[in-house]
């Protein structure tokens, strides 16, 4: 448990962390939201965040995180790529922000300690997001499930995709279960969470999202099993259920898994493998192999990437590459070393749930909320601060007159 008080002003910090990562224009909203009041907002968000945390910070105390330190030396290809300009401005925009985002993330490192204190900063934030979602859909259902997404759900409020709002919804899903397994929450408050979180999940027919909640809530409880009965229960009926479904519903389940592709289209994962192709088979210099072509917006060929590995390739070289492939790694290895418990099991669905969303969606090189899943994921393996003893106020000693020396001799 924490020996010191988290204070309020970082739940604040950590939810305009959040706010700042939501920027997206790939939905059209019900009242049209220009391009430049979103960077406002969201940059806004950051700034404030870091002023927030440097005012609850001021004397700089900050812990030893291998994450935070990898994500610093990332900085270093990014600036390198970045200052050929070949991205144009936006690509030292990009680093400055990238710079403000893990600045922030240092000064909060003072408050890790393994304690749950940020997942409940971080199921609350996303949970407020999903309400918009979810108010967009009241308000509008035709602008929340348009026919550009093929009648998937986006934000009509905010500008936010089917996978955004997929990833959203299955990370708090996930880390909820978790609560509920470790008996930290009442049954209650979490269906409050859980259950039109699904329902919005169910209507993105996010694929990766769903994956990622099934895999990373499977090696999450599986830590649990030796250790908690709850756990065990859950994961055996969580089996049955399964094979039910599976026999039972398996034709509908298949239907919302294709959404109406073909198999040509669904073997290529929507048109990315080309994008891949493209990227891959692209000339490079030295330079470019090694560092990348800068920060840009995770696109190749004015086609989004859809993969953390390549995006990063892109943008950070074969050094941001082996950068990320460290900072997973360090995370699950600590993760498990760890000895069972529900924070380590929270750690190892965040930890599982981004490495699976690495391979369709882009945002491990770069300020996004799977970078603040994996900062989650090293708050909780952090090792709980040492309590400062308490030292017992020296008293004075009496000075002893020598007759009364003498008189307890004798």
């Amino acid at each position: 448990m924490s020996t010191h008080h988290t204070p309020k002003i970082v739940g604040i910090v950590w939810g305009l962390l959040i706010l700042n990562t939501l920027g997206s224009t790939g939905a059209k909203t019900i009242i049209p939201l220009p391009r430049s009041l979103i960077q406002m907002v969201t940059m806004g968000a950051l700034v404030a965040a870091f002023a927030l945390a440097l005012a609850a910070n001021l004397r700089l105390r900050i812990r030893a995180s291998a994450f935070v330190f990898l994500l610093t030396l990332l900085l270093v290809p990014s600036v390198i790529s970045s200052a050929n300009l070949e991205s144009g401005f936006g690509a030292l925009f990009r680093c400055a922000r990238l710079a403000l985002f893990i600045g922030t993330l240092w000064l909060l490192s003072r408050w890790w300690d393994g304690s749950l204190t940020f997942v409940r900063y971080h199921i609350r934030m996303y949970f407020a997001v999903l309400g918009s979602v979810a108010a967009g859909l009241v308000i509008s259902p035709g602008a929340a499930l348009p026919g550009l997404y093929g009648g998937r759900l986006v934000g009509a409020l905010w500008p936010l995709t089917p996978p955004q709002i997929g990833q959203y919804a299955a990370v708090i899903i996930g880390l909820t279960v978790l609560l509920v397994l470790g008996r930290r929450t009442d049954r209650t408050s979490a269906a409050v969470v859980i259950v039109p979180s699904l329902v919005l999940l169910a209507l993105t027919h996010t694929r990766t999202a769903t994956l990622g909640l099934l895999i990373g809530l499977a090696l999450a409880i599986s830590s649990l099993i030796l250790t908690s009965a709850p756990a065990r229960r859950f994961f055996a009926w969580a089996v049955l259920c399964a094979a039910v479904a599976a026999v039972g519903f398996a034709s509908a389940l298949q239907a919302w898994f294709l959404r109406g592709q073909s198999q040509e289209n669904f073997t290529s994962l929507t048109g990315r493998a080309k994008v891949w192709h493209a990227l891959l088979a692209a000339p490079r210099t030295t330079s470019e192999y090694l560092f990348g072509a800068g920060l840009g917006d995770k696109s190749f060929g004015g086609l989004p990437i859809d993969n953390s590995w390549l995006a990063v390739y892109n943008e950070q070289g074969m050094t941001g590459v082996a950068l990320v492939a460290a900072i997973i790694i360090v995370l699950g290895g600590v993760a498990l070393l760890r000895p069972p418990s529900l924070s380590r099991a929270c750690a190892i669905f965040l930890i599982s749930y981004c490495a699976i969303a690495s391979y369709t969606e882009a945002g491990l090189g770069d300020a996004s909320p799977y970078l603040l899943h994996l900062a989650l994921a090293a708050s909780l393996l952090a090792a709980p601060a040492a309590a400062t003893p308490l030292s017992a106020p020296e008293v004075p000693r009496r000075r002893v007159p020598r007759w009364a020396q003498r008189s307890e001799v004798t």
